[in-house]
């Protein structure tokens, strides 16, 4: 067991974690809004993605990855349509004018929503198998340690992105009054939308 690919997997989780997308995009309005708990928690769902296309990857599981690769005109009409639904149900939302207490229903929808779009994206796992294989990290059955611990690597760095994006993102969240908090719950949710839509128009004939 090679414990530097603990040290690999939370580079690269980290590095396939930071661009901000549509997942980022959810992450910074929901820090804005809820605060810094729910932020990190829906970042966290995204990282558990990330951890489970990495498992793939490093494991080798090329019948997961073909099925993925083989229907991801399916996968990415489903995540079209929920970034959609996403984006006007973020536009549309009223800001309150009181913080609300957190639940743990709203934690697990934070968290589902985010593991939901991650998974739905089959540009993750092609990340994931091409970072692997350019670095020579596959890994066969004799060494699932040093799997394991890259997968945990993957989670981690993953994560460590969304925590210092939410808590960055939290120092802000004093500066909002209901009528800026209105616009960015506008603005979040036509760009997510807008991500949406584009999804969407790739399934069509003339983009491929």
């Amino acid at each position: 067991m090679d414990l530097t690919f603990f040290a690999r997997g939370l580079a690269i989780g980290f590095a396939i974690a930071a661009p901000v997308g549509p997942i980022g995009l959810l992450c910074i309005r929901r820090t804005l809004a809820d605060g810094r708990l729910v932020g990190f928690i829906t970042g966290l769902g995204a990282a558990t993605a990330d951890a489970f296309y990495g498992a793939v990857a490093a494991f080798g599981v090329s019948a997961i990855s073909s099925a993925i690769v083989a229907h991801q005109g399916a996968v990415r009409l489903v995540g079209g349509v929920f970034l959609c639904y996403l984006g006007a149900r973020t536009a549309l939302s009223q800001p309150a004018v009181a913080a609300n207490p957190v639940v743990a229903r709203g934690l697990a929808a934070a968290f589902g929503s985010t593991l939901a779009l991650t998974l739905t994206n089959p540009t993750t796992i092609l990340s994931f198998a091409a970072v692997f294989a350019s670095l020579g990290l596959g890994t066969t059955a004799g060494d699932r340690g040093s799997a394991i611990l890259m997968v945990g690597g993957v989670f981690f760095g993953s994560a460590l992105w969304w925590l210092l994006l939410s808590g960055t993102v939290g120092f802000f969240r004093r500066a909002l009054t209901p009528a800026r908090l209105r616009w960015v719950n506008r603005l979040s949710g036509a760009l997510l939308a807008g991500l949406g839509v584009l999804s969407l128009l790739s399934l069509a004939p003339w983009a491929s």
